[in-house]
């Protein structure tokens, strides 16, 4: 089978590889679709290895080469032993939340644990549904963090982002009011998912924020990763969470609760993400889909940015 491996710093490489077989409490999932996040493109240019997040190739006992890829959508072809919630034929999603692994979910098929798969939507494609594990979760496990009570003020940078996206849908969905900021073309974008109020990008963050909420909002997700910036539009004493491992974090000036968001594969939210997209309460969106063997063109076009959705590369 195919895989797509990081073999080098800047190097994705389109490899042949063994059939993985699944452990106790695993699933393989033959994949239909997985999408291109920028913490593959973090990890292909070295920058999560630099970081301490996983191994480089110069330290001791580290892989030849890492597999790549967070999410996946694909159908569940083989399962090991204890496995009891899914079955042989289920339509699935998943989420990979390893780094030092030798294969990940780009590739032709997929184990993972049982635990960080869930059935995927009735409603939406195998592309579709391959774009909401990783950015689903990270939105509302940050939403879980930041734990804001309904009718409270909350910022989404980078809104029109599929992070940001779902960020802006999940928390209109828990009654609070969001502020998004994105580029002046996605206004109405991101006043359709559920913002209340929005900022251009490129204007003072902290003066326009607060020009719409005196104070300051009582909470900000982070999905642009402006650390200082998106803080500042935060009241004194509110909550902050960084969601791409900002570089740096900020400080957590004027007493802010900031947190960084280390998403975690949960097949019970997974479930929860796939309901809602059925009840057409969550909107994946796709930029494009691109052949697995072109997989080094899709990581050069998510590096450069500017995307309003997620690559997906099919097998």
């Amino acid at each position: 089978m195919r895989a797509i491996l990081y073999t080098a710093p800047g190097n994705v490489a389109l490899a042949e590889v063994p059939e993985p077989q699944p452990g106790a409490g695993q699933v393989r999932i033959r994949v239909t679709a997985a999408t291109v996040n920028p913490a593959d493109v973090g990890t292909v240019g070295g920058y999560l290895a630099a970081a301490g997040l996983m191994p480089g190739f110069d330290d001791d006992g580290a892989r030849e080469a890492f597999g790549l890829g967070w999410d996946v959508a694909g159908t569940v072809e083989a399962v090991g032993t204890g496995v009891t919630r899914l079955k042989v034929g289920d339509a699935v999603i998943g989420l990979n939340d390893r780094l030092d692994i030798d294969l990940g979910t780009h590739a032709d098929l997929a184990v993972l644990d049982e635990s960080a798969v869930a059935r995927a939507p009735r409603t939406v494609d195998a592309a579709h549904a391959a774009t909401i594990p990783l950015n689903g979760l990270t939105a509302l496990q940050a939403l879980d963090h930041l734990a804001l009570a309904p009718g409270s003020t909350l910022l989404v940078t980078g809104a029109a982002g599929a992070l940001g996206g779902y960020a802006v849908e999940l928390a209109a969905q828990r009654g609070l009011r969001v502020v998004a900021t994105s580029s002046a073309a996605d206004e109405d974008l991101v006043r359709s998912l559920g913002a209340e109020h929005f900022v251009p990008r490129g204007e003072h963050l902290g003066d326009a924020v607060r020009a719409l909420v005196p104070g300051g909002v009582d909470g900000a997700v982070d999905a642009a990763a402006l650390g200082t910036q998106t803080l500042e539009a935060v009241r004194s004493g509110g909550a902050f969470a960084a969601v791409l491992g900002g570089d740096p974090v900020p400080v957590p000036l004027r007493g802010i609760r900031v947190t960084n968001v280390w998403i975690r594969a949960d097949a019970t939210q997974l479930e929860h993400l796939s309901a809602l997209v059925d009840a057409g309460r969550l909107t994946p969106r796709v930029a494009e889909t691109i052949p697995l063997s072109e997989a080094a063109k899709a990581y050069d076009r998510q590096a450069k940015g500017g995307l309003r959705g997620r690559l997906v590369l099919v097998p």
